[in-house]
């Protein structure tokens, strides 16, 4: 009986708490494999990744993907891994969107929004640069052109010289 009590008080608690805080810098990113069963996730061990976090119906995100895609062909080579993450709810608009922006890193859906729910993006886009030893370093909301692309490449080149 008191373990059925413990069971039940410990469910009741955890449905009632606030949403994580948003990943921030300084913070370990979780393994992605975790968040996102089933995807196909490229190795990151002793990599730089940039995660960026977008949504079919963001106009910020489709100007993003031209650069996200300047960013891998430039430094793939080098040890970045670009993943991005599409957090539609229909998996249809996900793989439209997809297919339309034709972007030359690795893609996945967050139709559980496992990921979603652990970095808890403030805007569409967000992304998150990661050092090779995992930790979160930089945190950008929103995609502002160049001005973004510039910070995303000085931010890069520091942590793959690292």
């Amino acid at each position: 009986m008191k373990t059925i009590i413990c069971t039940l008080l410990l469910a009741c608690s955890t449905a009632i708490l606030p949403a994580a805080d948003p990943a921030k810098a300084g913070q370990a990113m979780p393994k992605l494999a975790k968040l996102l069963p089933g995807a196909s996730i490229p190795n990151t061990a002793g990599k730089v990744v940039l995660v960026d976090f977008w949504a079919s119906w963001c106009a910020p995100c489709k100007a993003s993907f031209p650069c996200l895609n300047r960013l891998h062909a430039k430094y793939g080579s080098k040890g970045l891994v670009v993943i991005g993450i599409g957090v539609d709810d229909d998996a249809a608009k996900h793989q439209a969107f997809a297919t339309k922006m034709k972007a030359s890193f690795t893609l996945v859906h967050d139709s559980s929004h496992k990921a979603a729910g652990f970095f808890s993006p403030s805007s569409m886009p967000t992304s998150y640069l990661v050092d090779r030893k995992g930790v979160i370093r930089h945190v950008h909301s929103g995609f502002k052109g160049a001005k973004t692309e510039a910070a995303y490449v000085a931010e890069i080149e520091a942590l793959l010289a690292e």
